[in-house]
This record gives C-alpha cells, sequence and structure tokens, in this order.
C-alpha cells in the first residue's frame, strides 16, 4: 500500500513539475504580437472615451450696449476629458461674439434696459453621442432682437474624429467622387417630401451640416432654404442601407449585416 502511494505521488510531482514548467513557457511571437495589439487597442479606446459635462462660460460683458440697443448674452459649452475640444468650442464661441469678451468700457458699461427693449443671445453647445472614435456635439446659436415676431435660431452639428484629433467635414464622409450618386441617392429617399414643396433634384444641394440619425445619416438645412420658417429646419435622411459605396465606412456607426430575403 505504501509503495502504491509513494508511486502516486511521485506521479503527482511530476504532473505537477510539468503544469509549472508549461505556464512559465516563453509565449510565441504570434502570441506575444496578439497580446501587444489586444492591450494597445485598449489603451487607444480608453484614451477616446468621452466624458463631458455643461458648464457656462462667462463672458466680460454679460450685456453689451450700443447705437443699435442693448443686448444680454449668455453661453454654455461643454467640459470634456478632451482639452482640445474644450478650447475649440471656446474659441469658436469667443470668434463668434467677441465683443462680450472684450473689457468693458466707460461707454458701453451695463446700465438698466426695459426688458422689452432687451436683445438676447444664447449660445449652448451640449455633448450628443459617441461610436468608436467619432465624438458628437451639437452647437446652438439663438438670437432674439427686442421687438421681433420671433427669434432665429439654427442648430449645427460638429463630429471630431478622435484619432486624428479633427473636425470631420462633408468631403471626409463622402467618397470620393461619389458627391452626385450621393446627392441623387439623397433625393430619392425623400422624393415625396421634396416634391411636396416644389423642391426639383437639380435644385437640391449637399448640406454640410449632418448627424447619425436611427435610420441613416441625416443632412440638416438651415431655416427657409428649403420650408418655412414654421417648419423649421429641414432634414434630410440618407439611410444607412442606401450608403454602401458613398459614405467611407470608417465614418460610420456600427450597422447590423443585413441580408437579402
Amino acid at each position: 500500500m505504501l509503495k502504491h502511494m509513494n508511486r502516486f505521488g511521485k506521479l503527482s510531482v511530476i504532473c505537477a513539475s510539468m503544469i509549472m514548467l508549461g505556464a512559465c513557457q516563453p509565449k510565441s511571437d504570434a502570441e506575444t504580437k496578439k497580446s501587444n495589439e489586444t492591450a494597445a487597442q485598449a489603451k487607444q479606446s480608453e484614451s477616446w472615451y468621452i466624458e463631458s459635462k455643461n458648464v457656462e462660460l462667462k463672458p466680460k460683458q454679460k450685456q453689451v450696449c450700443d447705437e443699435a440697443g442693448c443686448t444680454e448674452y449668455s453661453f454654455q459649452t461643454v467640459e470634456t476629458n478632451h482639452p482640445w475640444i474644450n478650447m475649440y468650442f471656446k474659441n469658436r464661441i469667443e470668434k463668434a461674439d467677441p465683443i462680450p469678451f472684450q473689457s468693458a468700457t466707460k461707454s458701453s458699461e451695463t446700465k438698466t434696459v426695459d426688458p422689452l427693449k432687451l436683445s438676447q443671445s444664447q449660445t449652448v453647445v451640449r455633448y450628443l453621442s459617441q461610436h468608436q472614435n467619432i465624438a458628437s456635439f451639437e452647437y446652438l446659436s439663438y438670437v432674439y432682437p427686442a421687438g421681433a415676431a420671433h427669434g432665429m435660431y439654427h442648430k449645427e452639428y460638429v463630429h471630431f474624429d478622435l484619432k486624428t484629433k479633427k473636425r470631420i467635414a462633408l468631403q471626409d464622409l463622402i467618397v470620393k467622387g461619389q458627391n452626385k450618386k450621393l446627392l441623387e441617392t439623397l433625393y430619392s429617399a425623400n422624393s415625396m417630401w421634396l416634391t411636396d414643396h416644389n423642391i426639383e433634384q437639380d435644385k437640391l444641394e449637399l448640406s454640410d451640416n449632418f448627424y447619425y440619425g436611427v435610420d441613416g445619416i441625416v443632412f440638416v438645412y438651415p431655416l427657409y432654404e428649403l420650408a418655412s420658417y414654421a417648419e423649421g429646419m429641414s432634414e434630410l435622411t440618407l439611410p444607412y442601407v442606401s450608403v454602401n459605396g458613398l459614405i467611407q465606412s470608417e465614418y460610420l456607426p456600427n450597422l447590423p449585416k443585413l441580408t437579402a430575403e
């Protein structure tokens, strides 16, 4: 009995030694490369991750008066974990409305103004979404001149490629040489609405303002360009099922692979 136990004990030691020896064996070049690539991808994804909150951007003058009257300004921007994005919006806001960010002179000091005679100007930036290395934001500007029937607003969608740290322009999005085909496809997908608004195909142009919708890429047009003020900013959708060969795949969200029935 003891002899069998000793033999079993020796076998256990041998097996344990073999397992430990196998664990200590160096990885093959292929395994090492794959491990390094996985670690690099994880690190890259972590560097792309967006954290964002809305913050007030305080001007030096909240109210500015000139010969035309007085305007009250309000600015709200984003504070993200990517300083270059924060700086992009800060610089853009200050460039669009430079006077409120200048030091007040004696002649432009804040004075009490009848609220009915005070114009309003508001700018709001907000974070929308992220898919892979693309981060999307909305830039909203609103102006209400005192005494006007209504204000004027504009929504612009801003997309950043977190790999290159650059804004994605319309021409980055479109496959080279496919502008005409894309425009034809966009018109076809929205022909009923466009026909109802008396817009012929040769009169439609691509908007450089777009966002990623649920069903496709949505091209957004300014007030009055395609429809009345009451209808708001017009939106034309290019369905994702139609973008193959028209839109650069790197600038598309992860889409399910659809098979024709």
